[in-house]
């Protein structure tokens, strides 16, 4: 299964991105568990972290410091090449 398009990014308090995708489904993504890497550590900082966006072009997450995610891993739906996992859930609708 290959993941819609990321059409939103919102931080969340700590380490979590909130990630809406094209075919609505919803995403929070707990990227604590990688930043241990040396591209993640950065996003420890609160300010770096909130940078996040989408970039249209790779219709993913990315972060000013070259810090991104694939959407097959936002989504669930695959394990990052090499490292940890971020922590992906679904949230409850209302």
């Amino acid at each position: 299964m290959i993941a819609p398009t990321v059409k939103t990014a919102v931080p969340l308090d700590p380490y979590v991105v909130r990630v809406l995708f094209a075919d609505g489904e919803v995403r929070d993504v707990d990227i604590e568990p990688l930043l241990g890497g040396p591209v993640f550590a950065a996003l420890r900082d609160p300010a770096m972290f909130a940078q996040v966006q989408v970039d249209e072009f790779e219709e993913t997450v990315v972060w000013p410091n070259g810090a991104d995610l694939d959407p097959d891993v936002l989504y669930g739906t695959a394990e990052p090449a090499t490292g940890p996992a971020p922590r992906v859930s679904i949230p409850n609708r209302a």
